[in-house]
């Protein structure tokens, strides 16, 4: 696992941003996961900059989602496909032909659980995956004691998260008690996983992540099972971090050929 400790949300962004921007120069085709919330927003600011100003060609990548509410039509607007067609697919210039994601609104929810798993496989696996990490350790909406070889599936949400996402409603009584999510098996088969975490509150939850024991407990953990994880932390998600200035100084080192 590398760490990279950035100075703030923005650069933490144009550095994930030009990591995806050099994948897609190498191969345009890629297929790119992406997360929600308000974490990787300065991600897709910095990439749809970089594809406007035409340093990068993402005109035959392909979108694919992490995770979905259920019960949400999937026209409302913050169903998470809403979101990213809305923050990633349509300012990225593509369209929905280049969008895959789970079917939150299926009357068989499992059956639309394992038809998302296996169609992620079929279109060649992620080569990129974009994640953010919850106050209690969670990636995707993969709760603590969620396990390592999980699969995509149904997961009930923690009042907690229910909590943390209820500013994107008109109240937390709108918040969905249930998600299909990619599970923990599943997001480590992606090629590559980018985890971008900002702001104090994810600073427990970053120093467990990535100098703590592996555990179910703290279910980002896991990216220590991944021959490719980077995780990216601003400052203040930087201050429990144990080793920090020991990242700060192998990153300062590396050579500038191998990327992120």
């Amino acid at each position: 696992m590398e760490v990279v400790i950035v100075p703030d949300a923005a650069a933490g962004g144009e550095l994930i941003a030009e990591a995806m921007a050099a994948l897609l120069r190498r191969k345009p085709e890629a297929l790119l996961g992406v997360a929600t919330g308000s974490t990787p927003l300065p991600i897709y600011q910095a990439l749809t900059t970089k594809v406007r100003s035409g340093a990068v060609d993402v005109s035959a990548a392909r979108i694919c989602q992490l995770d979905e509410y259920v019960g949400l039509p999937s026209g409302h607007p913050e169903s998470y496909r809403s979101v990213v067609l809305r923050e990633v697919v349509e300012p990225l210039g593509l369209t929905e032909a280049a969008f895959m994601g789970p079917d939150g609104a299926a009357e068989d929810v499992a059956a639309a659980c394992l038809a998302y798993d296996r169609a992620l496989t079929e279109a060649g696996g992620v080569d990129l995956q974009l994640l953010g990490i919850g106050t209690d350790g969670h990636i995707g909406f993969n709760e603590p004691c969620s396990s390592l070889a999980s699969r995509t599936r149904i997961k009930t949400l923690t009042e907690q998260t229910r909590k943390d996402n209820a500013r994107f409603f008109d109240s937390i009584d709108e918040v969905p008690h249930h998600v299909i999510t990619q599970g923990i098996g599943t997001i480590l088969e992606a090629r590559h996983l980018v985890l971008l975490a900002t702001g104090e509150a994810k600073a427990d939850a970053v120093a467990l992540a990535v100098e703590g024991p592996l555990s179910a407990l703290v279910p980002a953990s896991a990216l220590q099972l991944h021959p490719h994880a980077t995780v990216v932390v601003d400052e203040a998600a930087a201050a429990r971090l144990k080793l920090a200035d020991y990242f700060r100084a192998t990153y300062a080192a590396k050579p500038a050929w191998q990327g992120i």
